[in-house]
């Protein structure tokens, strides 16, 4: 029985990282119908802040301060997450509302795109692309003075975006050539974030066995879906959102701001998947095809729970970690060791990682079969839209 309630306690915990890292996506994807294929990515970039955020307590501050240091990197991950996904709203997706082919396929180009980065930015890179980031965003603004040509006049934003890349590429360049601002920060290879003290042991509760750490990443997921759970109910700005995806044209007429609405949602999204990278270092190594091990997973979650229903993406995501765990592992042939030929056979067949998911993703879709619109289907004038 403690096999048992080890295997479904160690499931669980997989579940709740799913959870986190779905949590986002059940934003964007969910309230916003945005296919965003650089979730992932934006998971990485808060698993790489968490590691320079260790680095910074190891080198600067006394030894005795670095047990905190996770607890320092959850809103550090959030904010850099949540303003690389703000950036990709502002100059990639808002120009491709309406068009879920095309937003695909762009946003997986910058999935990519933030892959490269990571294995090849340097200090010289990070300067030349902050300023050009400054001046793209500001510059049209300064252009709102400047008379254009009629046939000119429209293309004051694409102007300054090239505008602020030649800036950007140029500075760089200048300040490659001093070879301390040229050393890569990261490069290709995974590396590893050492968890505090505090969650390197484990506790023994009725036989079983729970690391800390793994209890750790359950408080953070059902903390992430407090604060959004509120926010989404309680708050002003929770309510213009969940205005906006009910009808976004009323919306519009009774005085919502609906690009800034979905601007923050699209940051909020993005901040929960650098949280979920804060959690994913406590698993294994950091490395930029981190996010790529997750995305999929995530889009099942979401589809599979109900677009836009927090709840179901809760019951799909611990149901999937589950399932995947207890075959994946084989814990269930030990479980069951009287199981029949046919079904063990059956089992050890699945009992690997990589086959697990196939027996889930198969089974996802034999759900959807008979439910369409997953766990929790959207009623009323999110049907219609």
């Amino acid at each position: 029985m403690n096999l048992f309630y080890d295997t479904l306690f160690n499931g669980l915990a997989i579940g709740s990282v799913l959870v986190l890292a779905a949590l986002g996506l059940a934003v964007v994807f969910g309230l916003m119908g945005v296919i965003n294929m650089a979730h992932g990515e934006l998971m990485m970039l808060g698993a790489y802040t968490t590691f320079v955020v260790q680095n910074v307590f190891k080198a600067v501050l006394p030894e005795s301060v670095f047990p905190i240091y996770i607890l320092v990197a959850i809103p550090f991950a959030f904010l850099v997450s949540g303003l690389a996904g703000l950036l990709l709203e502002k100059t990639v997706v808002r120009r491709l509302y309406g068009r879920p082919l095309e937003t695909l396929l762009a946003t997986w180009g910058v999935s990519l795109i933030l892959q490269q980065f990571v294995r090849s930015v340097s200090s010289a890179f990070a300067i030349g692309l902050l300023l050009a980031v400054a001046i793209g965003l500001f510059l049209p603004r300064l252009l709102v003075r400047v008379q254009l040509a009629p046939r000119w006049a429209g293309l004051k934003g694409t102007i300054s975006w090239i505008s602020a890349g030649l800036v950007g590429i140029g500075v760089a360049s200048l300040l490659g050539e001093e070879r301390s601002l040229d050393q890569p920060w990261f490069s290709a290879r995974n590396l590893d974030v050492t968890a505090p003290s505090w969650l390197r042991g484990s506790i023994e509760l009725g036989g079983v066995t729970m690391p800390t750490a793994r209890l750790f990443i359950i408080a953070l997921t059902i903390l992430a879906l407090w604060g959004v759970t509120w926010f989404l109910q309680k708050s002003v700005w929770g309510i213009r959102i969940r205005a906006v995806t009910q009808n976004r044209s009323m919306s519009d007429c009774l005085g919502i701001p609906t690009e800034t609405v979905d601007a923050l949602t699209f940051l909020i999204g993005s901040g929960l998947a650098g949280v979920a990278g804060v959690a994913v270092t406590l698993l294994g190594s950091v490395g930029p095809n981190l996010g790529g091990n997750y995305i999929v997973d995530c889009f099942m979650v979401v589809v599979l729970g109900g677009v836009g229903k927090l709840l179901g993406t809760v019951l799909a995501a611990l149901g999937i970690g589950v399932i995947s765990y207890v075959v994946g592992s084989g814990s269930l042939l030990l479980i069951w060791p009287a199981m029949p030929a046919g079904l063990n056979e059956l089992i050890t067949f699945f009992a690997t990682t990589s086959m697990a998911k196939v027996l889930v993703f198969a089974l996802i879709v034999l759900f959807l079969q008979v439910r369409p619109a997953g766990l929790f289907p959207p009623k009323g004038r999110m049907v219609e839209a």
